[in-house]
């Protein structure tokens, strides 16, 4: 069975980012998805002279753990127009254990903010970064207005046009898979 690892690059238990990728990742059927907590991979801010020592032991346990997905679900915040920094910080740390490791397999995209545009900076800058670390960009969505446009208790998408349209790239990233 195909195995997709789904993660949001937030470091808050409150994650609105982290929850349209648990329901992306239920559209999913017959694969297995596994869902990470970045936070539990944490890391100090990237420095060379930390490097020096070694790259932190959480990193290697997730360019490890990376290495064992078939595809890759995202969920990308935005933090003033660009990727948070604990985002960042984790894809630098990961790059340097291996700097291809995402290992050219399919990934999708996905972003959320309360604002009308739902994280699409954020979203576009993942997006352009992926190729260096060999992350094969199947789909993306960005979900916008999510206080208006998700429902929290029941954990789904309530505008019945975005729920169409990320049904749409769901399929169309299962088609890499």
């Amino acid at each position: 069975m195909k195995k997709i690892i789904a993660f949001a690059g937030s470091n808050s238990s409150t994650s609105i980012n982290k929850q349209l990728v648990q329901y992306a990742g239920s559209l999913i059927v017959d694969k297995e998805v596994e869902y990470l907590d970045l936070r539990e991979y944490d890391a100090p801010i990237y420095s060379a002279d930390i490097e020096k020592v070694g790259v932190p032991q959480p990193i290697k346990n997730l360019v490890a753990k990376l290495a064992e997905a078939d595809a890759y679900i995202i969920g990308t915040p935005e933090h003033n127009g660009s990727l948070t920094a604990f985002l960042k910080n984790t894809i630098d740390w990961a790059s340097r254990e291996e700097a291809k490791f995402l290992g050219g397999k399919p990934v999708l995209l996905l972003s959320t903010s309360n604002g009308k545009r739902g994280a699409a900076s954020s979203l576009e800058d993942l997006n352009n970064k992926m190729k260096y670390f060999a992350g094969e960009v199947a789909a993306t969505f960005s979900l916008g207005s999510f206080s208006e446009n998700f429902d929290i208790d029941q954990g789904i998408i309530s505008n019945e046009d975005e729920k169409g349209k990320l049904q749409e790239t769901v399929a169309q990233f299962e088609k890499e898979l």
